[in-house]
């Protein structure tokens, strides 16, 4: 794998941060012969190979770097890019509150430049799989290389279409929609996950959060939350700590959800109404009306899930 994180010393193909004055930083893939050219001089990959991570390092001109492993952090924002990329910041929060694990099956809708797809495939580990989908070809294409660069590229399935056109997995454990109309594809998230199942989202306008809201209502997702992360960084001067002069504030709101799967039983009206975060009228199903009258294997049957 070509993101080493567990040997003490660089070998050929890993990935390796340079870290020069100022915090300018390069990550490159070390290879024999190889060399990296900077303002501050030339490093030879010759002479990186084979040291132990944390090293001081210098170019020809004598320019000091730093030889260290790549954080997922540091390989996410510098990744190459023909979209928005999600920060970090968000990412962290993302895979926290849904759960996202080793061995999970997870979904993914709006690849983008992959940012995201590389900390669910990380997150799940060789035994784990994500599909993610991209109706744009050439944003799918950068986001296998990019997969590809880290060694992450065997555990995702790359669909190259619109959700709308299919989505045949079902009992998924996780489905994270990363497209500006989150709101349009949830009925194809509900038939996809699993009953429990986490559904996650980030929208950067409120217009866009009450759409994607009235959705979840409609197909009686629960347990929904409605947040932003805001990261602030502080000079780690011991004499004058204080905050830095910049931060990290709004990039989106983030949308949980949980996949419940309520009854008609009456007993149960007080606990759906707080858990779908709306009273139902007298009359009201607490199904979604696609599904009344069948179970969901006779639903997911009848959409071509199951053959």
């Amino acid at each position: 794998m070509p993101w080493n994180l567990t040997s003490p010393y660089a070998q050929v193909g890993d990935l390796a941060l340079l870290v020069g004055l100022r915090h300018k930083h390069f990550i490159v893939s070390l290879t024999p012969g190889g060399e990296l050219h900077t303002h501050r001089g030339v490093l030879r990959h010759d002479d990186l190979i084979g040291r132990p991570w944390g090293s001081q390092v210098f170019s020809h001109q004598g320019s000091p770097f730093f030889l260290l492993q790549p954080s997922l952090a540091d390989i996410l924002t510098d990744l190459p890019r023909n979209t928005q990329i999600m920060y970090p910041k968000d990412i962290g929060f993302i895979l926290t509150s849904m759960s996202i694990g080793p061995g999970q099956t997870v979904l993914e809708a709006g690849t983008g430049s992959g940012s995201m797809t590389i900390a669910l495939a990380y997150a799940v580990g060789p035994q784990g799989r994500v599909i993610t989908y991209e109706k744009r070809p050439e944003f799918s294409a950068l986001a296998r290389k990019n997969l590809a660069r880290v060694g992450l590229d065997e555990r995702v399935v790359f669909n190259v279409c619109d959700l709308l056109e299919g989505c045949r997995e079902v009992e998924a454990d996780a489905f994270f929609l990363d497209v500006p109309n989150p709101w349009e594809y949830i009925s194809q998230v509900r038939s996809a996950l699993k009953a429990g199942g986490f559904f996650g989202s980030l929208l950067p306008t409120f217009n866009q959060v009450e759409n994607l809201l009235r959705a979840l209502r409609q197909w009686r997702f629960a347990f929904v939350e409605v947040c932003e992360i805001l990261l602030r960084y502080y000079k780690p001067e011991p004499s004058r700590l204080r905050p830095t002069d910049r931060m990290v504030a709004h990039t989106g709101y983030l949308i949980f959800a949980r996949k419940i799967e309520p009854s008609e039983d009456g007993r149960g009206r007080e606990i759906l109404d707080e858990v779908l975060g709306m009273p139902l009228e007298d009359g009201d199903s607490p199904l979604p009306e696609e599904w009344r009258g069948t179970s969901q294997t006779q639903f997911l049957e009848e959409q071509g899930k199951y053959e």
